[in-house]
């Protein structure tokens, strides 16, 4: 099993976020792991600053979840993505804008994420959440 270490964000008495670090562009970023979100999703404005706009591609699938089913939605593949000690590479992910999800952050005083880990990756590697224990936990794939 690979373990990585979960911040359990408190919304203020609205919830909770797990967030994880994840390198991706060969750069750590935060992101929120989230098991109603069927796809990992990266958010559109932070990988611009990484990678030009050119090489996103549209998708013609609709983006349901947040708020609304028609926002327009990209595929990106990335050629290395990590989360802890789990390597993922030439990975496809889904590019939405989660502007309203970093600004909501933003008033909580907390660092942008720069997307979700959805049940594509976890479900793939079986994951386990211990939020007792603050720790993700992956099968060795």
């Amino acid at each position: 099993m690979i373990e990585i270490p979960l911040e359990i964000l408190n919304l203020h008495d609205d919830g909770f976020h797990p967030l994880v670090e994840v390198v991706a562009f060969n750069r750590v970023f935060k992101a929120v792991v989230d098991t109603g979100a069927s796809r990992t999703v990266f958010d559109k404005s932070t990988v611009e600053a990484y990678v030009d706009a050119e090489t996103l591609l549209l998708s013609d699938k609709l983006s349901a979840g947040l708020g609304t089913n028609t926002m327009e939605s990209y595929t990106l593949s990335v050629p290395e993505f990590s989360i802890g000690n789990l390597m993922i590479r030439d990975f496809d992910v889904a590019i939405l804008d989660l502007s309203t999800i970093n600004i909501a952050y933003e008033k909580l005083e907390m660092t942008p994420v720069v997307g979700v880990i959805g049940g594509d990756i976890l479900m793939k590697h079986a994951a386990i959440i211990d939020y007792s224990q603050g720790k993700l936990f992956f099968a060795i794939a």
